[in-house]
């Protein structure tokens, strides 16, 4: 049930993240969700997008390198202390957190957490036995 997320390599230059983004929007590709984390140098753009195949087509065209990755997204309820108790379930689990980062879920009911793992699979099923509910693709792009 893994979600696959864009992992885009962004030179730190004026302007190369709008022309990523316009690239994408010319697409007509909806982004979801994005974090980015940077260097002096480069960045590394994190997207979870409406269509993930034509992203890539299109972003490839146009040179710039990008990855799919198999990430792990949880829908957190909206109240004090829920991420805290999906990291708790995780840790519990022994499940070590790469990195994460959220978006608001398009029902305004509350947020999604994207969870880079070692083993989604395992994720997902300590998530699921706790009672919470795991994206997959269409999920996330709603």
């Amino acid at each position: 049930m893994a979600i696959r997320q864009l992992s885009i390599f962004v030179e730190n230059k004026k302007g190369r993240l709008v022309e990523i983004t316009k690239m994408l929007a010319e697409s007509g590709i909806n982004m979801r969700a994005l974090s980015i984390a940077d260097t002096r140098d480069f960045g590394i753009l994190r997207l979870i997008v409406d269509d993930t195949d034509k992203a890539c087509v299109v972003l490839a065209e146009n040179g710039v390198m990008v990855k799919v990755t198999k990430i792990a997204a949880v829908e957190l309820p909206h109240r004090t202390g829920s991420l805290n108790a999906v990291l708790t379930v995780l840790a519990d689990a022994g499940i070590n957190i790469e990195y994460l980062y959220a978006f608001l879920s398009s029902h305004g009911q509350g947020a999604y957490v994207v969870l880079r793992v070692a083993d989604n699979a395992a994720a997902e099923k300590v998530l699921t036995d706790a009672g919470y509910n795991v994206l997959n693709d269409e999920d996330a792009i709603e």
